[in-house]
Formats: C-alpha cells, sequence, structure tokens
C-alpha cells in the first residue's frame, strides 16, 4: 500500500512511529516552497549599477549549489553578463559564500553575514530591504573589501500542494512547525500564508535539529521533512524522519520514510497508513488471543468430564483456520484509502 502511495519505507519502525506523531516540523526551501528562486529586484549602493551588483554576486556563486546561488548566476547570463573566475572559494557558516573577485574579497550573504563583516546598511537601502523583506523576499547582500556594493532580492515560490498537505494534516489534529534559515520577515509571511503554528527563522543549518530536540523536550512527537545535506541530522534526531525523493542522497539515507513522488500532500498518508496497520495489528491480537484463551483450555481436557474433547485433527483444523482468519483480516487493509 505504501509503495502505491509514493512511499517508500526504509525503516518500519518509523511507519509504526508515525501514528504517535501530533507536530510536524518542514523545511522551508524545496519542501513547503519550489525551491526554485528568481531576483526580483536588485538594490544598487550609491555610485554603483546593478550590473555590477549582479556580477560580483553572480561570479562568487557561480561555485555554490544553493538554489540561491543558481538564481543569481541565472538572472546574469540572461543579462549577458560575462562572469570572472573567482579564487579561495569559500562557505560561511553564518550563512553566505566568499572568494577573490579581481583582487578584492567579495562576500555574498544574509543580514547577519554584514554584522559579523562590520557593514553598516545606508537608511534608503535598509528601507527598501526591510519593504521586500516584508513581502516575503529574501535579500542578500554584496560586500567587497567591507564596502557595501548592494543587495538582491529573490522570491521562492510556495507550492500548492503544501496547502493541501497542511490542511490534511490539521484535520488529522497535527500541528505544523516550519524552520528556514530566512529572515523573521520571510519566514512570518510563509507561515501566515499556509497557516503554519509555530516557526524558527535565521536558524543556520547545524541549528535544525536542535530545534528538533526543543520541540521534543516540550512533549511532542515530531516528524521532521527536509531535502538537503543540512537536514540530515535534524531528520536523524526527529521521531520520524521524511525525506524529499528528489533531495540530497545524505537526506534519503537519513530518513525512514521517503516520499517518492517528492509530494508533500503524501505525509498525512504515512500518518493514516501507520494509524490503519496499527489498528490491524490489535484487531489480530484480539483474534489471536480469543482463539487461544478458548481453544487451549479445551483441547487440555478442561471439559472432557462433560464429553467435550476436542481432537488432535480438529485443533489443527482450528489452528489453520485461526492463521485463515488473521491473514484475511490483513489483507482487508487493502480496502482502506489512504
Amino acid at each position: 500500500m505504501a509503495a502505491r502511495n509514493g512511499l517508500l519505507i526504509r525503516k518500519r519502525l518509523s511507519l509504526e512511529a508515525a501514528r504517535r506523531i501530533n507536530i510536524v516540523l518542514f523545511d522551508k526551501t524545496g519542501t513547503l516552497t519550489r525551491g526554485e528562486f528568481g531576483v526580483d529586484t536588485i538594490i544598487a549602493n550609491i555610485g554603483k549599477t546593478e550590473n555590477q551588483v549582479l556580477e560580483l554576486a553572480a561570479s562568487i556563486n557561480s561555485h555554490s549549489e544553493h538554489p540561491l546561488a543558481k538564481a543569481i548566476v541565472e538572472e546574469a547570463q540572461k543579462r549577458n553578463i560575462l562572469l570572472t573566475g573567482v579564487k579561495n572559494f569559500e562557505r560561511i557558516a553564518s550563512g553566505g559564500v566568499k572568494g577573490l573577485f579581481g583582487g578584492l574579497e567579495v562576500s555574498v550573504g544574509n543580514d547577519r553575514l554584514l554584522g559579523e563583516l562590520g557593514v553598516v546598511l545606508p537608511s534608503e537601502l535598509k528601507s527598501r530591504a526591510e519593504i521586500l523583506s516584508r513581502q516575503g523576499k529574501t535579500v542578500i547582500y554584496v560586500v567587497a573589501d567591507k564596502e557595501l556594493i548592494g543587495g538582491i532580492a529573490l522570491a521562492d515560490i510556495i507550492r500548492e500542494e503544501s496547502r493541501e498537505a497542511i490542511k490534511s494534516l490539521k484535520e488529522l489534529g497535527v500541528k505544523i512547525a516550519m524552520v528556514t534559515g530566512d529572515s523573521e520577515d520571510v519566514a512570518k509571511w510563509v507561515s501566515r500564508e499556509l497557516g503554519v503554528d509555530e516557526y524558527f527563522a535565521k536558524v543556520l543549518p547545524h541549528e535544525k535539529s536542535e530545534k528538533v530536540k526543543f520541540l521534543q523536550a516540550k512533549g511532542d512527537k515530531v516528524a521532521m521533512v527536509g531535502d538537503g545535506v543540512n537536514d540530515a541530522p535534524a531528520l536523524e534526531q526527529a521521531d520520524l524522519g521524511i525525506a524529499i525523493g528528489a533531495g540530497t542522497n545524505v537526506a534519503i539515507e537519513s530518513a525512514g520514510i521517503i516520499l517518492v513522488k517528492s509530494d508533500p500532500r503524501d505525509i498525512p498518508k504515512i500518518i493514516r497508513l501507520s494509524k490503519l496497520t496499527y489498528n490491524k495489528m490489535i484487531q489480530n491480537l484480539f483474534w489471536a488471543t480469543i482463539y487461544n484463551i478458548i481453544a487451549l483450555p479445551i483441547a487440555a481436557g478442561i471439559l472432557a468430564f462433560k464429553g467435550i474433547i476436542l481432537q488432535p485433527a480438529v485443533a489443527a483444523v482450528f489452528m489453520s483456520l485461526s492463521t485463515v482468519i488473521v491473514a484475511f483480516n490483513a489483507l482487508l487493509l487493502r480496502r482502506q484509502k489512504i
């Protein structure tokens, strides 16, 4: 049933644990949203041009596989901007990348990076960035030798499948949480759009598992849904790890259940299948127990004084019949819709 519904069960205990889940923690990018960013607005600092901002950002990010980086590079290619090779490319733990571009140390990243570099946003640029952030757009900044060159606002698209998945989960009585490395404004906007109960913004990659622990400390049974390398520790920490099929191999290896079709609408199916399977297990235990409670004393001769004796041949038939009943009851699960 799982296979027919696009679910790959890697760990059987994960399916059993799914029935107890009361909160699902989604990684935002690539799970609730398409992860297909596009450049929306380029803000150039005084004395700089949009193409200068884009050239620096795209050249540095040409070595990165992050969705934001790919969107910036694609925009530069659309504008026929020639990308220059960079040296000493390096990812920054706080969120961004850096490298040497024409002798300049260029850094591209979020507002947290600006704080680490000691760069102050001009009031006009800060005002525009805040407006774009409130619209649910991600703003990253370009800095060359600690001089602010400008910013780039990128927009991600919410998946319609996410809306349906969250609605179905809430009908099952499951709460929704979201974790993202994006700003507070972006997280708040996405949460409001999708009806997310709780969100964690500006979360560094290695902190995602800490958010899972935080929810577990409150007594919640947590299912974590992710698709990236950074999600692997959180998928391992969660009571139930669910990986998007189109995600990275590391995420898939860390998860107990994989969404083969990469469709979040399949997540409620996991919980429903788990509950149905558990109910069948209880029913079968009931039938097997009742059979033994009745048949064993008779086979032992407890009613022999009344002339009621269970012959070995008849007992063998009843034993086989018990097995058939349990197997038939289990097969009735196929008639259920998840």
